[in-house]
């Protein structure tokens, strides 16, 4: 087995490529966390607008929540080909041309007049935005080193929490310029927000670099040592893995174990997502921008949790299965609650659920990234986020269908419960080390 984690590296090179991840950090991914952070926000603004779209677009619950999910369709059948895409033409257009695209399907979305054209919309914005999250990924890979991997994929992933900070607020305030200009708010929601997204997309295009080659903001040696660098890890990784096809690959038990746990992730964190407004709109005494700022508390208490986790999970990565069927567990414990007690008791619940479900992904990602072998871990991951994103379809539209027959929201929390409970106890009792020797000597080495 190739020790990944004791390539030699000369003196001098280290120091170049220190300073080289240094500017990419600060030039870099302050942008693409950006570019997260209202990609999130899009995604999750009808959540606010339910009531408004039942009124003015005659949308029911059931409707809604296949509407949500149909978002997820899109997003799995371009999932692969847009990171094929990208590698093709760069992260620089691709991750642009991503961005501006789905903040023109948002605008669109608030001239909707009927559930029809919700549908297509919804899809329209799957597709759009299929490959950017696994692309953002697959960018670091042809930037970032081992040695320094690890940080910026945490980075990210409190970004992707951080959405949710600021979605609650900012989606309020605008739902307060309801009637201005006789446009109704939930239009102003679609209006501006998606706007935005096509004015980041824009400035986007002037900051990323797809290849250190290409940045002008680094010096010869920097390149040359970050290039030198980069190379030698995916030889390495290539001769310690001795990987099949990658059609082969496609029918490798490991792949699927992956898309079956992050299909069920999934499951559980849009939900939250959709329907954690609703939640809390039974406290009563708040006005749309209160509820957003509550909204926005369970997400700040997942973005800590995160981080504190994510300091430990990269020195236990042989414990990684055990640690993700505890969060799972921890969600579950926090849909659970939300159906009893008063609507402040489920506010506190829907915080443990919320810390469950992000922690989770935190303890998912560096698996499929430790097992993989380097020639797929591209496609590879697309196919898990798109397959496992389908559980954002299944969610919503169940969870929507149970209400409208029930009229609440109680029988769609206890299904999540049990499967989350299921995956969580199958994880625990689990006997497989995630990631291959090589892959946590070196993440162990650079962590600490």
């Amino acid at each position: 087995m190739t020790e990944t984690g004791h390539l030699h590296i000369p003196h001098e090179d280290q120091k170049h490529i220190s300073t080289a991840v240094g500017k990419f950090f600060r030039r870099i991914i302050p942008m693409l966390a950006i570019m997260l952070i209202i990609n999130q926000i899009d995604r999750s603004n009808i959540g606010f607008i339910k009531a408004e779209l039942q009124t003015d677009a005659g949308i029911s619950a059931a409707a809604f929540g296949l509407g949500a999910g149909l978002f997820f369709i899109g997003y799995a059948l371009f999932e692969v080909p847009s990171n094929i895409m990208m590698k093709k033409y760069g992260a620089r257009l691709w991750l642009t041309r991503i961005m501006a695209t789905w903040g023109l399907v948002v605008v669109l979305t608030g001239f909707v007049t009927s559930p029809v054209q919700f549908y297509m919309l919804r899809f329209l914005l799957g597709v759009a935005e299929a490959g950017f999250f696994p692309g953002v990924l697959f960018y670091f890979r042809l930037w970032v080193p081992n040695s320094h991997r690890g940080r910026a994929t945490a980075m990210i992933l409190s970004a992707s929490a951080g959405a949710f900070l600021f979605s609650g607020p900012i989606t309020g305030s605008i739902l307060m310029m309801h009637d201005m200009m006789g446009i109704a708010g939930w239009k102003w929601v679609m209006f501006l927000e998606g706007g935005g997204s096509v004015l980041v997309g824009l400035i986007a295009l002037a900051v990323l670099v797809s290849r250190p080659q290409d940045a002008r903001w680094l010096t010869a040696q920097e390149k040359q040592a970050l290039i030198n660098q980069l190379a030698r890890e995916d030889r390495a990784r290539e001769q310690h893995d001795a990987a099949p096809g990658k059609m082969a690959l496609l029918t490798d038990r490991r792949l699927l174990t992956y898309c079956l746990i992050f299909f069920t992730m999934t499951m559980t964190g849009y939900t939250l997502v959709f329907w954690l407004p609703q939640i809390i709109q039974r406290i009563q005494g708040f006005s749309s921008f209160g509820i957003g700022l509550l909204t926005a508390i369970p997400w700040l208490c997942a973005i800590i949790a995160l981080n504190i986790v994510g300091r430990y999970s990269d020195r236990y990565r042989d414990k990684l299965n055990q640690g993700l069927g505890v969060a799972m567990l921890v969600a579950a414990c926090g849909t659970f609650m939300a159906t009893m007690g008063n609507p402040w008791f489920g506010f506190v619940a829907m915080i443990v659920a919320c810390i469950g479900s992000k922690v989770s992904a935190t303890l998912f990602w560096p698996m499929p990234q430790g097992e993989l072998p380097a020639s797929i871990v591209a496609p590879g991951i697309a196919l898990i986020n798109s397959i496992g994103n389908l559980g954002g379809f299944f969610a919503p539209t169940v969870f929507g269908y149970l209400e409208l027959t029930t009229g609440s929201t109680t029988g769609g929390l206890y299904a999540l419960t049990s499967v989350s409970v299921i995956t969580g106890l199958w994880l625990l009792l689990l006997r497989h080390k995630p990631a291959p020797g090589a892959f946590v000597t070196v993440e162990n080495k650079h962590v600490r």
